[in-house]
């Protein structure tokens, strides 16, 4: 009998989106999953974790039932005991009121993140914030930093396509490991290099999976990227690369970017990055002859506090060299600007009060201890409702969220699939739906189609969607809204048709809407996206945040990263592991047998200096925090910078704190974001 093969998006937090094909075994479980081969961007592939996710949809630690905490805050499944739906929700409705009638609405904090990136069951929790003025999430945790950098020149949210990588002669993998994090763009870059010769450059802190198949990696120190893309900049203009007549119809500076550049020269930059000089100069000289260059931005740039002046310096290379002209030219950070859908309805926009208060959900851990620097007058975050994340494990300096989550009267509900660290500190934990279990639909980042899909298979026992739960907690605070009287289906069709796109019934029988523009409008040959409509070598940094007005004027090295010293030596970068994304798949045993254990890779002569063997004990300690992990002997960064891939549980470490417990909850310029990728730390045997 022929397998019966279902379409679907993969919703997971990663530029994809890709496009599946699923097999489908019965009305309940599932087998293989696979790319989906007609689909152009994803091309028939998919990353490892991704091809088990039968291993994590049928695994048996899934939630299955409302749970109800009896034990201590943190002890896990064996805290609670089980609880009909409707209890549970009546549990989660009081406890909302009962910090709305003592403190007002804003003591309520719906808190979300991208655990699903489809627009219906993600955003939804808008709806019911903006109805029940709850208070707002600033969000900050992935890409505000890689977002003010992209913006601060482009001016708008899209880029070169990223199918054009096949047609490129040269790719440059700058802050990104996509063969960890988007084996998408490895498709296409692979392509590139067997049909047309094309080299790979990979600028990275240190020698991931991307870099070792490169034919260049430019191993840069963390947050020095900035003084790399001026020294090529400045080798561009000084050995006549630079495409002037370019630059004087799309750009706004090009003379006093020329003249700022003078002074810096590859030499300057060595000294700063601790890339020889040579090899900067090599760099330039192919980037500059070649006119099909095309940068692909990671989203390692939003994780430094330098990272917005790092990746607006980048943007400025295929400026310089007019190869956004380029068919397989210029660049891409993300194509998530080129949809246009109307979101007001699945957000409840009508409903939104503009005066309500704002919260940094990276800063949670102080929100919820109390600091005056983000409650400021207001009331303190008594009730959390959650859903899509798990900040127990994600969000920075991880002692002090845990203890904002201990607060005895902080009353928590986690929507969730696994009893993560973060549910273990509920209240109520619900059980949530996996993709495969509901309706939604989906933007890419990393390429131009919309998707939609419906539900493949059947819940897991009682598991329920985010948009039911929400539903039904709006029935029972009052919260009126045309939305919560609508299935995720009609929610989608009214959304699409309101964005003038085809229906959902439509979009779903082609699988996939190809949002994609015309050439010149993907090269921004008829402009990019400030009201002048030139590239801005000149930023407005002071217009995109109150932390804009220390940051350079044109590009440079800005050092306003976390300070090495003599007590904290090391500069430490928390990198995504290939076989999780963030805290998913932490608990597949496929992933968990890959990855190992928590290890921190350290340079052989820092192992020598310190008389660290490999496979120590050792502890790593910031101004926050320490931790205890095992060491790795690894000649693939520089001497004085440590890696730490993760996010493992904070269950994995040997004293229950994860890596984040190093990380500073300190907002980076000029609008805030996490800084996961720049904590200096020390490092001594344990």
């Amino acid at each position: 009998m022929p397998l019966d093969v279902v379409h679907s998006a993969c919703p997971h937090d990663c530029p994809s989106t890709c496009a599946l094909e699923v097999e489908r075994l019965d009305a309940y479980r599932i087998g293989r999953v696979r790319g989906a081969r007609d689909n152009p961007y994803t091309a028939g592939v998919v990353c490892a974790k991704v091809a088990r996710y039968a291993e994590r949809q049928h695994h048996p630690g899934r939630l299955a039932q409302p749970l109800r905490r009896v034990g201590a805050k943190g002890e896990g499944m064996t805290a609670f005991r089980p609880i009909a739906w409707d209890a549970a929700l009546d549990i989660v409705a009081e406890g909302l009121t009962r910090a709305t009638q003592r403190y007002g609405s804003e003591a309520v904090w719906p808190y979300f993140y991208a655990g699903t990136m489809g627009l219906v069951q993600r955003d939804g929790i808008h709806r019911l914030r903006h109805v029940m003025r709850y208070s707002r999430q600033l969000e900050t945790i992935c890409v505000s930093l890689a977002d003010a950098g992209w913006f601060a020149g482009v001016g708008v949210r899209r880029g070169v396509d990223g199918r054009e990588m096949a047609e490129a002669d040269l790719i440059v993998v700058w802050g990104g490991n996509p063969v960890a994090t988007q084996v998408n763009a490895m498709t296409h870059i692979s392509r590139a290099r067997k049909e047309r010769g094309a080299k790979l450059v990979v600028v990275d802190p240190y020698r991931t999976g991307s870099a070792e198949v490169a034919d260049m990696h430019l191993m840069v120190r963390p947050g020095t990227d900035g003084a790399l893309a001026c020294a090529v900049m400045h080798v561009l203009f000084r050995e006549g690369y630079a495409d002037r007549a370019y630059m004087a119809r799309y750009a706004d500076a090009p003379g006093e970017l020329e003249a700022h550049l003078e002074s810096r020269t590859p030499d300057w930059a060595a000294a700063i990055t601790g890339v020889p000089a040579p090899q900067i100069v090599e760099f330039a000289r192919l980037y500059g002859r070649t006119k099909r260059s095309f940068i692909r931005v990671g989203y390692g740039f939003s994780r430094l506090r330098n990272g917005s002046v790092n990746l607006h310096a980048v943007t400025c290379l295929p400026t310089v060299t007019g190869a956004w002209q380029h068919r397989g030219g210029g660049a891409l950070y993300s194509n998530g600007g080129l949809y246009n859908i109307d979101d007001r309805l699945i957000k409840g926009l009508d409903a939104l009060d503009p005066s309500t208060r704002i919260l940094d959900q990276c800063r949670i851990g102080p929100v919820l201890t109390g600091d005056k620097r983000d409650l400021g007058d207001g009331p303190p975050v008594a009730a959390l409702f959650i859903q899509n994340t798990n900040p127990m494990t994600v969000c920075p300096d991880t002692t002090k969220v845990r203890d904002g989550f201990r607060r005895a009267d902080l009353f928590v509900c986690v929507h969730e699939q696994f009893m993560t660290d973060t549910a273990a500190m509920a209240d109520v934990v619900l059980p949530a739906t996996t993709f495969l279990e509901h309706d939604d639909f989906y933007k890419g980042s990393g390429h131009t189609f919309l998707q939609v899909t419906r539900k493949v298979v059947e819940p897991f026992g009682e598991a329920r969607s985010n948009h039911w739960v929400l539903c039904e907690l709006a029935r029972r605070l009052g919260a009126d809204h045309p939305g919560f009287r609508m299935s995720e289906w009609e929610l989608i069709d009214a959304s699409l048709r309101a964005s003038g796109l085809p229906d959902a019934e439509t979009l779903h029988r082609n699988h996939w809407h190809d949002c994609s523009l015309a050439f010149e409008s993907m090269h921004f040959l008829d402009g990019f996206g400030h009201a002048d409509r030139k590239f801005h070598f000149k930023p407005d940094w002071q217009g995109m945040g109150a932390g804009g007005a220390g940051l350079p004027a044109l590009p440079d090295f800005a050092p306003v990263n976390d300070t090495v010293d003599t007590t904290y030596p090391f500069r430490l970068v928390a990198a995504p592991a290939r076989q999780f994304l963030n805290t998913t798949f932490t608990e597949t045993p496929g992933s968990q047998a890959r990855e190992g254990r928590p290890t921190v890779l350290v340079h052989p002569d820092d192992c020598a200096r310190l008389g660290v063997a490999d496979g120590m004990r050792v502890r790593v300690g910031s101004r926050q925090a320490s931790i205890v992990v095992h060491a790795r002997a690894f000649d693939g960064l520089q001497p004085g910078v440590l890696v730490i891939e993760s996010i493992w549980p904070n269950g994995a470490f040997e004293e229950g704190l994860g890596v984040n417990a190093l990380v500073s909850a300190e907002a980076g310029p000029p609008k805030g974001g996490g800084t996961f990728h720049d904590t200096a730390v020390w490092l001594r045997p344990a």
